[in-house]
This record gives C-alpha cells, sequence and structure tokens, in this order.
C-alpha cells in the first residue's frame, strides 16, 4: 500500500504567486528584465576577469565562481517561473520538481560557502600581506572553491534523498512558485519530524558554519585595520571588504530568516517573497554590487567601452 501511495503523484502543481492579471503582467516584467541583468551582469563579470589580465588574482577567481553559482542559481527557478505566470496549468513532474529542488539548493548552499572563502582570501589579503601570495597559491585557491561544491552536495543530496523518499499520497498542490524543500514536507502522508530536524541541523550548519568563518575573518581584519596607522591604509582596507559584506548582509539575512528559526515558521506567502528574493533577486545584485562598489570593477569596464567607442570610430 506504501508502494502505491508513492506512485499516485506523478506530479505536483505550483500555485504561483498570483492569479491576478494585472499583477502577473507587472511580475513577469519586471523578472524577466531582473532576469536578463542577472545574465547579463555576471556573465560580463565573469568575461571581464577572465580576459583582463588585472583580474588575474584569487579575489577575482573566487568572483568568477561566483558569478558562475548565480547564474546557474537564477536559471534553476527563473525561467520555469516565467513560463508559469501566464499557464494555466503551473505543473512539474516527480522527477523534475526533485531536480529543480536539488540544483536551488546545491548553488545556494555553494554560494555561501565561496562567500566563505572569499572571506578568508580577504582576511589573508589585509592581515599577512608578505605572505599572501605565498600562501593563497593556484592550489589553494581551487581548493577553497573546490570545497564549498563538494559541502554543498552532500547537504542537497541528503535534503533530497529524504524528502523525494516520503510518500506524496494525498494533494499534489504546493502553495509556492518552485519546489522548495518546506512546501514540499507540508504534504507528505507521513512522519516529518525527521526531515524537519535534518533541515534544521543541515541548514543551520550550512549558515552557521560559512558565517562563522566569516565572522572570524572579518573581527581579525577589523582589529588589524584599526592597527593601520594611516587614515588612507584604513579606508582601502574598508573599500575591499564593503561589497563582499554587502552580499553577506543581503543573502545571510534572507535564509536565516527563511530556513533557521526555531520556534515557528513564517507564513508560506511571506516565505513566497524571501525565496523569490534570494532565488531571483539578489543573483542579479551581486555583480552590481561588486561592480558599482569596486573602483578596479569601474575603471576596467570604463576601459572597456573606451576601446569599444574607439574601434568604431576608426571603422567609420
Amino acid at each position: 500500500m506504501e508502494n502505491k501511495n508513492q506512485t499516485e503523484v506523478t506530479e505536483f502543481l505550483f500555485l504561483g504567486l498570483t492569479d491576478i492579471l494585472q499583477e502577473q503582467i507587472v511580475l513577469f516584467v519586471m523578472l524577466f528584465i531582473v532576469y536578463l541583468v542577472t545574465l547579463g551582469g555576471n556573465i560580463g563579470m565573469i568575461i571581464l576577469i577572465w580576459t583582463d589580465l588585472r583580474f588575474h588574482t584569487p579575489m577575482y577567481f573566487f568572483l568568477s565562481h561566483l558569478s558562475f553559482v548565480d547564474i546557474c542559481s537564477s536559471s534553476s527557478i527563473a525561467p520555469k517561473m516565467l513560463y508559469d505566470i501566464f499557464a494555466e496549468k503551473k505543473g512539474i513532474s516527480f522527477m523534475g520538481c526533485a531536480t529543480q529542488m536539488w540544483f536551488s539548493g546545491f548553488f545556494v548552499a555553494t554560494e555561501c560557502f565561496l562567500l566563505a572563502s572569499m572571506a578568508y582570501d580577504r582576511y589573508m589579503a589585509i592581515c599577512k600581506p608578505l605572505l599572501y601570495t605565498l600562501i593563497m597559491s593556484q592550489r589553494v585557491c581551487v581548493q577553497l572553491v573546490v570545497g564549498p561544491y563538494a559541502m554543498a552536495l552532500l547537504s542537497t543530496m541528503t535534503h533530497t534523498i529524504l524528502t523525494f523518499r516520503l510518500p506524496f499520497c494525498g494533494t499534489n498542490i504546493i502553495n509556492h512558485f518552485f519546489c522548495d524543500i518546506s512546501p514540499l514536507l507540508s504534504l507528505a502522508c507521513a512522519d516529518i519530524l525527521i526531515n524537519k530536524l535534518v533541515l534544521f541541523i543541515l541548514a543551520g550548519a550550512v549558515v552557521m558554519l560559512s558565517g562563522l568563518i566569516i565572522m572570524v575573518s572579518y573581527v581579525c581584519i577589523l582589529a588589524a585595520i584599526l592597527k593601520m596607522q594611516t587614515a588612507d591604509g584604513r579606508r582601502k582596507a574598508f573599500s575591499t571588504c564593503s561589497s563582499h559584506l554587502a552580499v553577506v548582509s543581503i543573502l545571510y539575512g534572507t535564509l536565516f530568516f527563511t530556513y533557521v528559526q526555531p520556534g515557528s515558521s513564517p507564513s508560506l506567502d511571506i516565505d513566497k517573497v524571501i525565496s523569490l528574493f534570494y532565488t531571483v533577486v539578489i543573483p542579479m545584485l551581486n555583480p552590481l554590487i561588486y561592480s558599482l562598489r569596486n573602483k578596479e570593477v569601474k575603471n576596467a569596464l570604463r576601459r572597456k567601452f573606451e576601446r569599444k567607442n574607439s574601434l568604431m570610430v576608426l571603422a567609420k
């Protein structure tokens, strides 16, 4: 009987964001623009970093991977969500739902640990500048990138396997716009206490462990900055960290509110808004934050545009 119940649900249906036509139009236009900016900004950042020798440093190596993760994270949600806005039947297959949950969770967890690697890189650059090039070798940088992918893989595989081993024998309607863990668990017709406990522990571990690395790194960075003799030195040190701190604050605030809450959970409508923010909006903000708050990136972009304009003038 249990096996029969598990195979009864062959697809899930999303309730989506809204059923009001005017709101659907506004949402589609806004989210489509956000997705295009996300793709353009992050692809542009990757191309800029890999084609300009000035950016062949550990910090920008990590930033290029952050852009890649943002592209993948947004692309695992946004295209399907945009298609579903006007669709009468917002459906997804059982395996499609598992795949979407795996990819979205994997890239979000990877981003958390990747931001921790970037914080460690800033710690080495500011607190141990004389040893920086020796310690942050190419081998170490690769390890600090592979590590986040590996830890995210372990966490996401655990969530996905535990969730989709549950029997789904009742309603197949998900009150969300993508296959997130919490709405799926609410549809299971079995005891989900273990799943909730694992979700709290692993999601907490991802946020807390990576957050702890970031916090310790920045405590050491702050102590080193306060010991600097010149105001110009302190300003430059703060400038190199400000973009990273802005990205960390936005992402970790939304993730903590969504997944690591003792006691009660937010309403699903609030959860939709928060999920929309960290799955679609944040991947767009990251390249904008790093380009607008980073003089090196702004100067490189200016040089690229000036060179392009010069070539166009010569062509004429």
